[in-house]
């Protein structure tokens, strides 16, 4: 005991508040998967596997999504004798490295969750006073991504205290995505980037279309802030059914569609054990994932609102742009688009890539008329014509 509280001081008074996250990860934004939005407490050993085993299986691991990420309630209601988080073995009976192990041999990367205040939401231990010790656990277990929340932090200083565990990752030598979820309470886009790779910007989303349009209207102006290595986090995916309700599959389209145009984190919530072929569908379209991992790196911005229709666009590598226009009244909608009433397509001649449909509808040089489903939206993808 004495020679590990030697070792915890040295790393205390070694790594300051000038320490920096480990750069090169999270370059596009995370993609995985979550159990909470289903299971809330009560994941296990056994779901966690079972989900790898379907990400295989269904496609979602090598379409990206890769961090399986535990949430609240893996952990014993109390520390060890020497002060260790450990697994509870009822829900984790093999331990958490055996998990990291089998998450790692299936090509998945293994995320954790802990709080940075005295317990974590759900009342398990936090991380509050714990935050060296606890970054070289989670390190010996081979943990990759850590989601640290804002519960029961008292009078406590968000940006120290998430500096503080920033300093405990780097000094326990495992490069670890950190992932900042103080809610944007304390607007970490403007002090966040140096110490973590993403940051909540709201409260959490749920599974209800008028949740996530919200969400979607706090992400305005906030574009500035993202970028390769540091992200704005607007909660997780509502794709599928979660918590026993499921939205129209086209408002689901839109949700995901957003976040792809946000550059915001993939991690999907649902039971994947038991997909839908729509929601598969909308989970592992490929043409707007790429939108969301596009390399440059940009967040998508607000640029019309037009009747209640809001129109978004995003500039893409190699000089493309997606443009995503959300109908939002509660029947189908027959939108006729003038492209060139955005400032970017005027000048040039822009082919028109549908990225649901699938399929090229014209270029810009004319009017696009389109039916748009209630809630739902018209994702494009344009480029310059030969």
């Amino acid at each position: 005991m004495k020679k590990l509280a030697f070792l915890l001081a040295f790393i205390c008074a070694t790594y300051t508040a000038d320490a920096q996250k480990f750069e090169g990860l999270a370059l596009t934004p995370p993609m995985g998967w979550n159990p909470w939005n289903t299971f809330e407490g009560n994941t296990s050993e056994r779901i966690v596997e079972g989900a790898a085993e379907a990400m295989i299986t269904n496609g979602m691991r090598d379409a990206g999504y890769i961090y399986i990420n535990l949430d609240d309630a893996w952990m014993s209601k109390h520390r060890d004798s020497q002060g260790n988080l450990i697994g509870d073995p009822a829900k984790f009976p093999s331990g958490m490295k055996a998990l990291g192990d089998f998450l790692h041999s299936r090509g998945f990367k293994f995320g954790i969750y802990n709080c940075a205040g005295t317990e974590t939401c759900a009342g398990f231990p936090g991380g509050q006073g714990h935050e060296f010790q606890d970054a070289m656990t989670y390190a010996s277990w081979g943990v990759d991504y850590l989601k640290y929340d804002w519960c029961h932090c008292g009078t406590a200083d968000s940006a120290d205290a998430y500096r503080r565990m920033s300093e405990a990752i780097r000094a326990a030598a495992r490069p670890m995505v950190f992932s900042l979820c103080d809610w944007g309470e304390d607007e970490p886009w403007l002090w966040a980037s140096p110490i973590g790779h993403l940051w909540r910007t709201t409260q959490d989303t749920d599974p209800h279309y008028v949740r996530w349009r919200e969400i979607l209207a706090q992400q305005v102006g906030l574009e500035k802030f993202a970028g390769p290595g540091h992200w704005n986090d607007p909660d997780m995916l509502e794709v599928g059914e979660v918590k026993g309700q499921t939205m129209t599959l086209a408002e689901q389209r839109a949700q995901f569609s957003f976040w792809c145009m946000l550059a915001a984190p993939l991690i999907a919530g649902n039971d994947l054990r038991h997909l839908t072929t729509g929601v598969r569908d909308i989970l592992l379209n490929r043409e707007a994932i790429s939108l969301d991992q596009d390399p440059l790196g940009k967040q998508g911005f607000q640029a019309r609102v037009e009747r209640g229709m809001e129109v978004w666009a995003k500039p893409l590598f190699g000089g493309d742009w997606a443009i995503c226009i959300l109908n939002p009244a509660p029947a189908t909608a027959t939108l006729s688009i003038d492209w060139e009433t955005l400032p970017f397509v005027v000048g040039r001649n822009w082919r028109i890539r549908d990225l649901w449909a699938k399929r090229d509808i014209g270029t810009t040089a004319t009017l696009t008329t389109i039916d748009v489903e209630a809630h739902g939206i018209l994702l494009v993808r344009i480029h310059p014509a030969q």
